[in-house]
């Protein structure tokens, strides 16, 4: 049985992508270390913030 999560993820998001965009996100996730998941995650709390008019977030 799995492990009991303090925030479980139930919701599954599927899109299409192009060999590019796929690409693109497979060079990211290899150099920062992250799954697609995490990168996309980011990337949806950072253009929230840039709607919202706050500073972006440092790099760590």
């Amino acid at each position: 049985m799995g492990r009991m999560r303090e925030n479980p993820r139930y919701n599954v998001i599927s899109m299409r992508i192009s060999d590019e965009e796929r690409e693109q996100l497979d060079t990211l996730a290899r150099r920062t270390h992250k799954s697609v998941s995490d990168i996309m995650r980011e990337a949806m709390e950072i253009f929230t913030l840039h709607l919202e008019g706050q500073d972006l977030p440092k790099a760590a």
